[in-house]
């Protein structure tokens, strides 16, 4: 049986924009939605997309903040997943 836990990063890491998304927050960086968009290249809406589908994942932690959006990779992910993500982001 496939260990749940390791099918969320591959559906995670199996978009090129959610593993930008997810490279730029594993140093521990919070950013907001348009920063990130800015960033990568993409429209608001599909990096709101890409957060979101993270989020549901547990991989990324939001909080609003001064009417913006701020995320960061969820600091309670087990450990061999940080190493995973770091090895791919």
């Amino acid at each position: 049986m496939v260990n749940k836990k390791w099918v969320i990063i591959f559906k995670a890491l199996g978009n090129v924009n959610r593993m930008k998304i997810i490279g730029m927050l594993a140093s521990g960086n919070q950013m907001s939605v348009s920063e990130i968009s800015e960033k990568i290249g993409i429209s608001l809406k599909s990096t709101s997309k890409n957060l979101i589908i993270l989020q549901n994942l547990d991989i990324l932690e939001s909080e609003g903040r001064n009417n913006h959006m701020w995320y960061r990779l969820n600091k309670s992910l087990p450990k061999d997943i940080k190493r995973a993500i770091s090895l791919f982001c």
